[in-house]
């Protein structure tokens, strides 16, 4: 059932949005869907519900409701959304005192993960490069993409000085202008070094960037994005190939051998070791176990008499 009488907020609202604030039609659509949603769940508990005399508890009782029949974070988010834009427009008209969806959240999705390339696969895509500069450029970013974990926008910033082709190490800037430094594997080393050979028959003169577009300029995000869709349809991949996908392979493959998350959130450049964990598929079990066998203060006790004794090492 719609809230559509005379006596509902909503259409006079959504007059408001469209002539006052001049909204687009599709987002007035989402706003009488959001609001409407909420009114037919008011008229379905209580015949003499209004969305113009909601209190907190309920706005929380409608949030779990839809939580509970499979409604996103987003949805939710959207919905909390529209309801607080109603009530700002209610105190405004002296309809309401307070807004009761200020302060209240929706519950966080599940963050959807892209799944990673086999290393098999991967690694046989790789060793087949055309002789061609912009293949043998495409061929070096997704060696260093998947030798460093690094970003888009990390690879695409990266300047000829950021590399010690002899230490294997480049210097990157990510995320809050922070640096940090990475290594650079051998097959990676090998293909820059061919790249770098092709690149003065590109490049503009004064040009610092690593990677060169046609133009002789620094090269385009989304110019990386299709080179490397291109090279995964010209190899006969059954899927395809963009920087993220290869930045979680990297991760995931590097957690695989090495079991050292924290290694992992340095190479990547996570703030937070939450955000490492996202991207290589571990639970909050596995790191509460990790966390359970390291931290001294959270061993389990094993024998009550040596435990005044034990002496932990230094760092």
């Amino acid at each position: 059932m719609n809230d559509t009488s005379a006596a509902s907020p909503i259409e006079p609202f959504l007059a408001h949005l469209a002539h006052e604030r001049r909204l687009a039609a599709h987002t007035l659509t989402n706003y009488r869907r959001d609001l409407e949603g909420i009114a037919a769940w008011l008229k379905e508990r209580d015949d003499d519900g209004s969305i113009e005399r909601l209190d907190e508890t309920t706005v929380r009782l409608y949030v779990s409701w839809r939580h509970r029949q499979g409604a996103s974070g987003k949805t939710l988010q959207r919905e909390l959304s529209s309801l607080r834009s109603l009530y700002r427009w209610l105190l405004r008209e002296g309809r309401a005192k307070v807004n009761p969806a200020i302060g209240i959240r929706a519950p966080k999705s599940p963050r959807k993960l892209p799944s990673t390339l086999d290393a098999d696969q991967l690694c046989g895509l790789l060793d087949r490069v055309d002789e061609d500069s912009l293949s043998i450029r495409d061929a070096a970013m997704i060696e260093l993409f998947y030798s460093s974990g690094l970003r888009l926008a990390e690879l695409v910033s990266v300047n000829l000085g950021d590399i010690d082709m002899v230490d294997g190490e480049l210097s990157v800037l990510g995320k809050g202008a922070k640096t940090r430094r990475v290594p650079v594997g051998q097959k990676a080393r090998e293909a820059i070094q061919r790249w770098l050979g092709a690149r003065p028959a590109l490049a503009s003169r004064e040009e610092p960037a690593l990677f060169v577009s046609q133009r002789g300029t620094r090269i385009h995000p989304r110019t990386v994005e299709q080179r490397l869709a291109r090279w995964a349809r010209q190899q006969g991949a059954t899927r395809g190939l963009h920087p993220h996908l290869l930045r979680h392979s990297f991760a995931t493959h590097l957690l695989e051998s090495s079991g050292d998350l924290r290694a992992v959130q340095e190479l990547l450049g996570h703030a937070d070791i939450g955000t490492t964990q996202i991207y290589t598929h571990l639970d909050f079990q596995h790191l509460a176990q990790v966390y359970d066998q390291a931290h001294p203060r959270a061993r389990k006790k094993t024998d009550s008499s040596a435990e005044g004794m034990e002496q932990d090492p230094p760092d």
